[in-house]
């Protein structure tokens, strides 16, 4: 289920992404590729075109965020265990005391 939801999200990316660069700009965006003029491919024209790419975004967005937020619902929900355990991360911190206390005393001549 976690997986299903993680490649809605990859495609709702990819569509809000060519959704916001198809939109028309003042600057370079993909919105001219329609020959230059205000229709995209012949499908749409002039402010109809805009507003349905506007509405597109808009709708992409909000799922692409309710996705977002449900993604990691299910993230803090996964009872999956720690790769380090803790366990280790005590043997690393608190390391075993040797046995025998007796200082070892360098020779210096």
């Amino acid at each position: 289920m976690f997986n299903l939801f993680l490649i809605l999200h990859a495609v709702l990316a990819i569509i809000l992404i060519l959704s916001i660069l198809l939109q028309r700009s003042d600057g370079g965006a993909l919105g001219g590729l329609g020959g230059g003029s205000a229709n995209f491919s012949g499908m749409l024209e002039g402010r109809r075109s805009a507003d349905f790419l506007t509405k597109l975004t808009t709708v992409v967005g909000i799922l692409f965020l309710a996705n977002s937020l449900f993604l990691a619902i299910l993230t803090k929900n996964k009872s999956e265990s720690s790769v380090i355990q803790n366990k280790e991360i005590e043997e690393i911190v608190i390391p075993e005391q040797p046995e025998s206390n007796d200082a070892i005393i360098p020779d210096t001549e």
